[in-house]
């Protein structure tokens, strides 16, 4: 039987723990302003809770199987915290070579009922644990692509991250343009950035493409999407794009 130390529960516990003995207030005060919704920190860094992670995943690793790590996110994803969620997300992005393909679904059903219910939560975990899913399991591309008309604004976010990392790759360019125009009719600025944010990744990988892409859609692209997915162009050519791309009056 295994030790009481090493249970997902015990571990989740040691977690909280050591987040609140970093806890700092006036960092947890500042951290409201880069959110329009409400959210709950304890003001630990960003690194503090990578090296928690990292401690954590230590200590469990040798005993963990996948289930344990998923088991963990069930436990600390409901949690308000931001720092609570990363934690979970980093401990399970170490598990990528396990997922199984049900996981896929989990993770729909973590953000459909908003336990990543900010962009940084969801921002964290899709390009690790979701993106990692796609590359495991590629009939999932198509999976995800219903995600886009999916009503919780953290599922369509998800859809869009998710792609962050795979557009490094040349063979992930045509689905995660395609995932963007799938959302360029939705009204919501989250989305709509994150839109932007995977435009630009991609550009990154081919200048040419997304310009011609961006001037293929024009009008269709909401110009915060647009604005974003421009920002690597030099000035010249980011003041044409947004002038080629009006709708025609």
């Amino acid at each position: 039987m295994r030790e009481k130390s090493m249970m997902p529960a015990t571990i989740a516990a040691a977690a909280l723990e050591q987040l609140l003995a970093l806890a700092d207030s006036e960092k947890a005060r500042q951290v409201q302003k880069y959110f329009k919704e409400t959210v709950r920190s304890f003001g630990v860094s960003s690194p503090q809770v990578r090296a928690l992670a990292k401690e954590l995943y230590d200590t469990i690793k040798k005993e963990w199987l996948i289930q344990d790590a998923i088991q963990l996110g069930d436990l600390l994803f409901p949690r308000p915290e931001l720092e609570a969620k990363g934690v979970a997300a980093l401990i399970l992005a170490r598990f990528h070579k396990s997922f199984p393909r049900s996981l896929f679904q989990t993770v729909r059903s973590w953000l459909a009922k908003n336990y990543l219910d900010n962009w940084a939560a969801v921002d964290v975990f899709c390009p690790q644990v979701l993106g990692a899913l796609l590359v495991k399991y590629p009939e999932l591309l198509a999976e995800i692509e219903k995600w886009a008309g999916e009503p919780n604004r953290w599922v369509q976010r998800a859809s869009i991250v998710a792609f962050l990392k795979l557009v490094k790759r040349e063979e992930y360019l045509d689905a995660a343009y395609a995932m963007t125009a799938r959302h360029f009719a939705n009204r919501d600025d989250l989305v709509q950035k994150a839109n932007g944010w995977l435009l630009r990744e991609a550009g990154k990988r081919d200048m040419e493409r997304l310009r011609k892409f961006l001037l293929a859609n024009g009008p269709a692209i909401p110009r915060t999407t647009l604005r974003y997915a421009i920002e690597r162009f030099p000035a010249g050519k980011r003041n044409r794009l947004l002038t080629q791309t009006r709708a025609k009056k």
